[in-house]
């Protein structure tokens, strides 16, 4: 029976053990203090006895991984199992150290149970351990989408409550009477124009940040850390995880912070307000060739005033790839294909006021080589056990200015860290699942091309597929809104603009 499996020191020091028997603290504690004193450095053994239990153990670097067991124990199974232990070990740790290996030491534990069940050990696999800790759940997404999806109407259900009692309070303050009443916690109720206000722009104040927001991935906005009271708030959380033991990743909430700043929105958010956001679909051959590219892009109208809701957008349309327009049906098509202005089929009607319109919208499908905007070259090439991987990239449009690029390059399991030789830019190795991601901050005419060399053991196909993401506040195609007017006098219209370039999927198989 495995009574224990522990990492200690040279001098016996427990960084991390699991008992899979009843065992005191104390008893575990004496057990490894008692290790390096009964080994005798001048034999070859990797076992040694006492009266009561034998340990079985493997030197790694400072450090041993030891499997304390009963004496009527098969020791050929123990070296098997002892084998197993030491190869899951760096797979949550970069580094055999004791501080390294104190921060995962949970990681280590959920792993050790998966090897080792009451005393005995479980036929599993390397894979298989690293599938079992993942806890990847069905369950748990079906319910995190419910939820978004449950928050997602509150929040609109809260938009239209705000704007009734927006509207209530405007039509009280023309027809010169009080402001209607609004029910409060059980019988009690609200009334009086001046509280009717606060409420009203209490929960409007709410929607703001949504006119305009932040063209962010999914790492996280840095918004939230740009305000006082709440930026204490999640310095105290982290520092909470910190003391807990938890590893923090500080430098991805820096180039995040970057992206945020290099691609807010429009300070002045103007009455009449447009997004531009097109969204990209890239395979490519890692040999070369373009196997499909799609690309898809809309302007978004959202006008906030009443007086000017009678516009028309002027469109400036430079592509000369061949993109497929579409306008909105309410759209008068036949303008547009003779003036490129986008207005209402019936002139005196109005756009709608405070909710976002799509008017245009296009579409590109190409197999074109020369229309990939950045382009990635990857050649892994074996020398020995291991493999040499070059991977470079060049922008081809030069007019883009990409933010926040990211290259994930997937690593063979269970073969540790890579070794890293030239880089232009930063790396992270993520070794739970296995990644390699190559980060660049910004990608444009006087950065358009590095370079990435790195070594680790492995086949050449195990280095893709590659993928990359990217955000940038400069659309792909040349189509943008030049100049807006009134329908009556054909007057200009002061107008903001918000451009986004986004990645929906960008692979080299």
């Amino acid at each position: 029976v495995l009574l224990a499996a522990a990492v200690c020191t040279k001098v016996g020091k427990a960084i991390v053990s699991r008992q899979f028997v009843e065992m005191t603290r104390t008893r575990i504690e004496g057990l490894l203090a008692a290790f390096p004193k009964l080994m005798n450095t001048g034999k070859q053994h990797t076992f040694v006895e006492t009266e009561s239990v034998r340990y079985v153990y493997q030197p790694m670097e400072k450090l041993y991984m030891v499997l304390i067991t009963t004496k009527n124990s098969n020791i050929l199974e123990d070296l098997e199992t002892l084998r197993l232990f030491s190869r899951v070990i760096p797979e949550y740790c970069r580094a055999l150290e004791e501080n390294e290996i104190s921060e995962h030491c949970f990681d280590l534990i959920f792993a050790f149970d998966e090897i080792v069940a009451l005393g005995y050990r479980e036929n599993v696999n390397l894979a298989q351990i690293r599938t079992f800790t993942e806890m990847d759940s069905h369950e748990e997404k079906v319910f995190r989408a419910v939820r978004e999806t449950q928050e997602r109407e509150a929040k609109a259900e809260m938009r239209r409550k705000a704007k009734e009692l927006q509207q209530a309070r405007r039509d009280a303050e023309r027809q010169g009477k009080k402001a209607p009443g609004f029910g409060g916690f059980g019988s009690s109720a609200v009334s009086g124009g001046t509280t009717a206000a606060m409420i009203t722009e209490t929960i409007i104040e709410t929607e703001k940040p949504k006119v305009a927001p932040a063209p962010a991935r999914p790492s996280g906005s840095s918004k939230a850390l740009k305000l006082g009271a709440k930026g204490k708030e999640v310095d105290n959380f982290v520092d909470k995880l910190k003391s807990e033991g938890e590893n923090i990743m500080t430098s991805v909430g820096k180039r995040s912070t970057e992206a945020a700043k290099v691609l807010t929105p429009p300070v002045n958010v103007e009455s009449v307000h447009m997004k531009v956001e097109e969204k990209i679909s890239l395979t490519c051959g890692r040999d070369g060739g373009l196997q499909n590219m799609e690309l898809h892009g809309m302007i978004m109208l959202h006008i906030s005033d009443e007086k000017f809701a009678r516009i028309r957008l002027h469109v400036e349309n430079e592509d000369k790839r061949g993109v497929q327009l579409q306008t909105h049906p309410n759209v008068d098509k036949k303008l547009f294909t003779a003036e490129s202005q986008i207005g209402l089929k019936n002139p005196e009607k109005s756009f709608p006021i405070n909710s976002d319109v799509g008017v245009l919208k296009w579409r590109l499908q190409t197999t074109e080589e020369s229309f990939i905007p950045l382009t990635i070259n990857c050649w892994p090439s074996e020398s020995g056990n291991s493999c040499d991987v070059n991977i470079e990239y060049e922008l081809q449009e030069e007019s883009l200015e990409l933010n926040d690029v990211i290259i994930t390059i997937p690593l063979p399991s269970g073969v540790g860290a890579p070794v890293i030789g030239e880089i232009d830019g930063e790396y992270r190795h993520d070794s739970r699942r296995n990644l390699l991601e190559w980060c660049l901050p910004v990608i444009d005419a006087k950065n358009k091309s590095g370079s990435l060399e790195f070594s680790i053991a492995g086949q050449p196909n195990d280095f893709f597929p590659v993928q990359v993401s990217f955000i940038s506040k400069k659309n792909y195609c040349n189509i943008q809104v030049t100049k807006v007017t009134q329908v009556d006098g054909n007057s200009p219209v002061r107008f903001s603009t918000e451009t986004t370039f986004l990645v929906d999927k960008y692979e080299i198989l």
